[in-house]
């Protein structure tokens, strides 16, 4: 009932303590969402959308707002969507301080509502993951993600608007529907336990601009992330987006994260313990490349 959210830092655990802070919403993901009538998994999007962004900084994310707007609030389909909220808390491990909810006649039409929200994490200031930690020969390793997660909607909102494609249509094992609405995967907690066991130099999370815009975020000056196109499988979901929309590979990997939801860079001598650690902790985890050295004016993506 209060006007602002409460918490306290753990200062016992931290000598120079860092906040890391994120925003992001889950784009025309909620157009499907609304034209299905499915509204419980949007918000575990919303909530791994900001914190996979700051656990990349080695950050453990420590509590989460919300912002959900609308033209007239639905109670059924607020309930869904906060219900969704709370569990991305809880696979985030961070609390769910609260937020707002905006009711606006004439700026959203009837049965419409837009979702945003920031998390906040903390980091010791000597274990922030910089660029410059990366070296060349670095291992990097995918981690399978459960879907296109809340990026490049709009593309898949126009092959299905051409296509005429049923959203009832089995593909790979679930309807398509299903596939699309598929919530992001929350990494925090394993990459969290992996961050306390081996070394690790850089992670990526891999969302709109895909592997080849995403990558060189977290990479120093002349090098290169040089990943082998064949070294996982396309799921299911993108072989249909791909083979339907007649979209060329290299757009592919420029707009959806192809099966690869966040990129961990390691050690060449980290790489096997560290893969077994991800597995063990429910993770699918692939070989897909290394860092190389690269006069590229900016860091980059090359695909062999």
């Amino acid at each position: 009932g209060g006007f602002g959210a409460l918490f306290e830092l753990p200062m016992d655990r931290y000598r120079e303590p860092v906040l890391v802070s994120g925003t992001d919403g889950v784009g025309t993901k909620l157009k499907l969402a609304m034209q299905l009538g499915s509204h419980d998994t949007i918000g575990i999007d919303l909530v791994a959308m900001c914190a996979n962004d700051i656990v990349v900084a080695g950050a453990e994310p420590l509590f989460f707002l919300d912002y959900y707007a609308t033209g007239r609030l639905d109670l059924d389909t607020a309930a869904a969507v906060i219900g969704g909220i709370a569990r991305g808390g809880a696979l985030a491990g961070c609390g769910w301080t609260g937020g707002e909810t905006a009711e606006m006649p004439g700026m959203y039409a009837a049965g419409d509502y837009d979702l945003a929200g920031f998390a906040v994490g903390i980091v010791e200031k000597s274990r922030i993951l910089q660029p410059d930690n990366v070296q060349i020969g670095d291992v990097l390793l995918g981690l399978a993600s459960s879907g296109p997660h809340s990026n490049g909607y709009s593309l898949i909102r126009k092959v299905l608007e051409i296509s005429g494609a049923s959203l009832d249509q089995a593909v790979g094992g679930s309807s398509l529907g299903e596939a699309l609405m598929t919530p992001t995967r929350i990494y925090v907690k394993s990459l969290l336990s992996l961050l306390q066991q081996v070394e690790v130099h850089a992670m990526a999370h891999i969302t709109g601009g895909g592997l080849s815009e995403n990558l060189p975020r977290v990479l120093p000056e002349q090098s290169c992330a040089e990943i082998v196109r064949d070294s996982w499988r396309l799921p299911a979901v993108f072989d249909w987006l791909r083979n339907t929309g007649g979209i060329a590979d290299s757009e592919m990997l420029r707009t959806f994260n192809c099966g690869i939801g966040m990129v961990v860079c390691v050690p060449e001598d980290a790489a096997g313990p560290a893969t077994r650690i991800l597995e063990s902790l429910g993770e699918s985890v692939h070989r897909i490349g290394q860092i190389r050295e690269c006069d590229c004016a900016a860091p980059c993506v090359r695909y062999i």
